[in-house]
């Protein structure tokens, strides 16, 4: 499974990358492959104030629909609009083309709360047990 390393992880199953200022959020390999054919995602309003762990965007496919969580606090800084249209981006790239939203954080200190590639594996091997 792909768990790339310069990413960082929350238990919940999304990753969160630092470009600059902000926070680029999507899910992860393991998330989209639970979830299977993505056809829905609902993002968050840009400029929304967000809080660590809130719910605050959804993605849908033939199964299920699942919540997505904030990694961070912050605000809402742009949306990947692209994926209303075609969702199952999520699926072909999740760490790619396929990212959800991007969080201005006003909390910095959160990040050190995520996980490594290394804790994430960790999880997600105790997960299958």
């Amino acid at each position: 499974m792909n768990i790339p390393a310069e990413l960082l992880y929350t238990k919940s199953h999304e990753w969160a990358r630092r470009e600059g200022g902000e926070v680029v959020v999507g899910i992860t390999e393991h998330a989209q492959q639970e979830l299977r054919d993505v056809v829905f995602v609902e993002l968050p309003a840009v400029g929304r104030v967000v809080a660590q762990g809130e719910a605050v965007a959804v993605v849908e496919s033939v199964k299920a629909a699942f919540d997505i969580y904030a990694p961070v606090s912050g605000r809402i800084s742009r949306t990947n609009a692209a994926l209303t249209k075609t969702p199952q981006k999520i699926n072909q790239a999740c760490y790619g083309d396929g990212w959800m939203f991007a969080i201005n954080p006003t909390a910095s200190e959160e990040i050190a709360s995520l996980m490594s590639s290394g804790d994430y594996s960790r999880q997600l091997q105790t997960e299958a047990h």
